[in-house]
């Protein structure tokens, strides 16, 4: 067998990179306070030469999984898949290995099914998201084991749980300003599920946007669905129908937001001129609708691989005893697009809901 057959080790990583090999060892079990350009250079010489670490033997040597584990709520839509592809990312890059694991959160047993999932798979760490985030028997098991875990996007928890998260009640009050600023000022809302964090919070930002120019929230263009396309179908037709409906329409998510264009355009509204629509999240549908959709830009993968930084950085510190609760605040875009315009003067659906009265 030719040399050139011979699987790389963590000599050649280090010679490849320029650093010890005491340096790829650091990088490759997750520890703090290695800076960036060395981490990069690095990383880049694991990729170019294909060199995986022996997972066998580092477990035995630390006794550790090197596993982590994904549980989630919601497995539809593009959010959880995004999340996951970072922490996968994250994962690979640091020799790390993801299980991704589904919890029926609204069953009876979510005690019991955490419980077996971290005796079956005995990760090293957890990291969870949305709704989960924020349930009570799934944060109560994993106190009561001791893990280490991380949530993404959670509604609370303060110093007692690390989190990576944007701001989302400040993403959604610029989305409002948005509308706002282009002179509209009957603007419905289409809510998310009562159960997911999210949902209050970008309620939250839209009437701080509203309050900012003493609006007052209207309850009739308050609508709730559930982050999905068939959800807010109805949503978008009793907005539509009402005697003054709105002249826009923010859908607290992409998915929602293209159910909105769909009853808009089989009314024979024309958008943006007749109807102004924005949602949330910047998922591929977003720049697929027609017209493309004007939205919040939440970089989800990148949620997913600070989740899996931060918890592996964790997963380090702990022999030391460090006691501290890290969190990271990533940043959003508003993503103007085709979908919102100003106002006509007098909008058709509300010319046509006169003519029917």
């Amino acid at each position: 067998m030719g040399n050139d057959a011979r699987k790389p080790t963590i000599i050649d990583v280090a010679r490849e990179s320029g650093v010890s090999i005491k340096t790829v060892s650091r990088v490759l079990n997750g520890e703090p306070y290695v800076n960036r350009a060395t981490l990069d250079k690095v990383m880049k010489a694991i990729h170019d030469l294909g060199y995986h670490p022996n997972m066998s033997a580092r477990t035995l040597a630390g006794k550790r999984s090197y596993l982590l584990g994904h549980l989630y709520g919601d497995p539809a839509g593009p959010y959880t898949m995004e999340i996951q592809v970072g922490l996968l990312n994250r994962c690979r890059a640091r020799g790390y290995h993801l299980l991704i694991e589904e919890i029926d959160y609204r069953g009876q047993d979510v005690e019991r099914r955490v419980r077996a999932v971290l005796d079956w798979l005995r990760p090293d760490g957890v990291v969870l998201t949305a709704p989960i985030t924020d349930e009570p028997r799934v944060l109560s098991v994993l106190t009561e084991s001791g893990i280490p875990l991380v949530r993404v996007t959670a509604e609370s928890g303060g110093d007692t749980f690390s989190s990576v998260w944007i701001d989302e009640r400040q993403a959604a009050a610029a989305l409002t300003r948005h509308l706002l600023s282009l002179g509209h000022r009957r603007i419905g809302l289409i809510k998310g599920p009562a159960n997911h964090g999210a949902t209050e919070r970008r309620h939250l930002g839209y009437r701080d946007a509203l309050a900012e120019l003493g609006i007052a929230e209207d309850p009739d263009l308050i609508e709730h669905g559930a982050f999905t396309f068939p959800s807010a179908l109805p949503c978008a037709e009793r907005l539509l129908s009402l005697p003054e409906p709105p002249t826009a329409i923010f859908a607290c998510n992409d998915e929602m937001a293209a159910a909105v264009i769909v009853v808009a355009q089989a009314r024979g509204l024309s958008l943006p001129g007749d109807l102004s629509v924005a949602g949330f999240d910047d998922c591929p549908i977003a720049s697929m609708t027609w017209p493309p959709l004007t939205t919040v830009r939440q970089p989800m993968r990148k949620l997913g691989e600070e989740a899996a930084d931060l918890l592996i950085s964790r997963l380090m510190e702990r022999p030391r005893g460090d006691a501290t609760v890290p969190h990271r605040l990533v940043s959003h875009d508003l993503v103007v697009r085709a979908s919102t315009a100003p106002p006509k003067a007098q909008n058709p659906v509300r010319r046509r809901a006169k003519k029917a009265g």
